[in-house]
């Protein structure tokens, strides 16, 4: 394998930082919230100022209609001959803003501000995952404007339903298995393991995300007239959650475990060599004490170990003041993470299934299915996420670390299984960006060098044999 000179390429990065900036705050000034339906116009604009980025930048790019919000595709042949063909993924949209009263600037209008490690961006999006997207995009740009291509065939994918689960990806995929082929897979959404420590993401646990709801009585009672009689449906809900886990934290749905395999002892101390401090990860966010599986340490119990969370849960009367009432329904939304060769429709049946089986008599349960997605372990002796580590090297001077992600991407399941192709999960985010969270930041540092890295992993990449 042999890089490619890039160091005009990453002087143009350098002298174009603030244009580079400015760009991204021109994306990030469109609200593309994808759940809510009043910012569908928003969500369509995201869409169409990314296509005709891409078209800027000389790619073949359009804004393809789905069921639900629509994707941005995007060809660029390179250089021609025998260049390594990528797929580039990311997403344009974003979470709700909510809520308002704890940001201290409005969500959609980017600001730089200062901070410890100089300026940073802060805005609903700025690393979740506009900040991310545009890193490669404004790498694309600074080379073709220094060599007039890119140095490899690359197509991207941007969709506009990640932070919805999804539901249009897979029936679009297999629509366009052959137009979306390629020899590798680079997503931008996942993070580094510090602010001066690159790193590369080979695991992400998969998703089964589930809505129940509980119905007991025909109507609303009267708790005075039916309270210590008629059994409540919201009681029912909330003992049937604390079931599913036992004292120790384990997870107590029958046969939940029975794909896990257990950490081995050499990745075990790879990860306990990262020393990672669990006291003050927790701190940082307000607590004491951690949760999870006793006995276990913090970043097995994150990275290799399936969770079972509540999410939300609500019934009755929820409104100001009072009412006295026993709810006829209750409803909760539960998600778990789920670990490799974990099938996540399995665990969604046993999910459902542990539910039925505590429901008192003559009460029901409906269940509506928010998204599943596999776990993904990527070989770490792949030729491009060899050059992706060569590639962070060149820019940060130092080894990146190889580190799971407790998250979930759906796309990068769906690219393995359906596509044949590996992902490599180059982020730049920090644990402390508040992602999905009011004042959601990116640190101008990480947007830089993360340009400089994708531009430098591009080269990398263009010396890899297809043979």
């Amino acid at each position: 394998m042999t890089a490619l000179p890039t160091s005009q390429v990453l002087a143009h990065i350098d002298a174009e930082l603030d244009a580079s900036v400015e760009r991204l705050f021109a994306f990030l000034r469109i609200p593309s919230v994808s759940t809510d339906p009043a910012y569908a116009d928003d969500v369509r604009h995201g869409a169409e100022w990314m296509a005709e980025t891409f078209r800027d930048l000389g790619f073949d790019a359009s804004v393809r209609p789905t069921d639900g919000h629509p994707m941005v595709i995007g060809h660029h042949p390179g250089p021609g001959g025998d260049a390594p063909h990528l797929l580039y993924y990311g997403h344009y949209d974003v979470q709700p803003p909510d809520p308002l009263e704890l940001w201290e600037s409005p969500p959609f209008e980017p600001v730089l501000v200062d901070g410890p490690h100089g300026k940073r961006i802060v805005a609903r999006g700025a690393v979740d995952d506009k900040g991310q997207v545009m890193t490669f995009v404004e790498a694309f740009r600074a080379w073709r404007d220094v060599h007039g291509t890119l140095p490899c065939k690359v197509t991207v994918m941007i969709e506009g339903e990640e932070e919805t689960g999804s539901p249009s990806l897979l029936p679009f995929m297999r629509a366009n298995l052959e137009e979306l082929r390629a020899d590798a897979c680079v997503v931008c959404d996942t993070g580094m393991w510090s602010i001066d420590q690159p790193a590369i993401t080979y695991s992400l646990r998969g998703l089964a995300y589930l809505e129940v709801k509980i119905q007991g009585p025909n109507q609303d009672l009267h708790s005075g007239l039916f309270g210590g009689s008629a059994i409540n449906p919201i009681n029912v809900l909330a003992g049937l959650l604390g079931d599913m886990h036992d004292e120790t934290g384990r997870i107590a749905i029958p046969g939940f475990y029975d794909d896990v395999i257990p950490l081995g002892d050499n990745e075990r101390t790879q990860w306990d060599a990262l020393k990672f401090d669990e006291a003050a990860f927790l701190a940082s966010v307000g607590l004491e004490g951690h949760g999870g599986e006793a006995g276990l340490g913090a970043l097995e119990r994150q990275w290799a170990r399936p969770t079972l969370d509540v999410n939300g849960i609500w019934g009755g009367y929820t409104d100001p003041g009072a009412k006295t009432v026993i709810a006829r329904e209750a409803f909760a939304k539960l998600s778990c993470r789920l670990v490799a060769d974990q099938d996540p429709e399995r665990v969604m049946g046993l999910l459902q299934d542990f539910i039925r089986s505590k429901l008192p008599k003559g009460f029901t349960a409906e269940f509506i299915n928010l998204g599943t997605a596999p776990a993904v372990r990527v070989p770490t002796d792949s030729p491009y996420l060899q050059a992706g580590l060569g590639g962070l090297r060149d820019i940060y001077g130092k080894d990146a670390f190889l580190i799971g992600s407790g998250g979930s991407i759906p796309a990068v399941g769906a690219i393995n299984t359906m596509l044949g192709m590996d992902s490599i999960l180059l982020g730049f985010g920090l644990a402390d960006d508040r992602v999905h969270s009011p004042n959601e930041k990116f640190e101008q540092i990480c947007f830089h060098n993360g340009i400089r890295s994708h531009a430098a992993v591009l080269a990398r990449m263009a010396g890899i044999s297809r043979d």
